[in-house]
């Protein structure tokens, strides 16, 4: 079963266990997108395998490389000046009302 955590209405963010996380850069050609999400999940195995804490330091860099070149960390992929809300509760960001405004099913689907 797949869930569906909501989307902020810009696109930008989805929340997830009370929280905005950024979504990756829609501009992104798809060739360069599956790319990075086969890093992404390679170097996810590679944390959840690795032996010592220098092989997880190493695969935990592999992770951000990989969120980087999605545009899920790092410089933001907007252009409007506005600023990075990923980890902030949307009750506390301009996403307030929206959040405060859908179904409390559709705010915390996983539960």
């Amino acid at each position: 079963m797949t869930v569906r955590y909501p989307d902020t209405p810009d696109g930008r963010y989805f929340v997830a266990k009370g929280r905005l996380w950024r979504r990756s850069d829609p501009d992104l050609l798809e060739p360069a997108r599956e790319a990075a999400v086969r890093d992404l999940m390679a170097a996810r195995r590679a944390v959840r395998d690795a032996e010592g804490s220098e092989d997880r330091r190493r695969a935990r860099a592999q992770v951000d490389a990989a969120k980087r070149a999605l545009g899920e960390r790092g410089p933001v992929w907007w252009s409007d000046g506005a600023p990075d809300w990923t980890r902030h509760a949307p009750k506390n960001t301009p996403y307030a009302e929206w959040f405060a405004s859908l179904d409390p099913a559709e705010r915390d689907p996983a539960s």
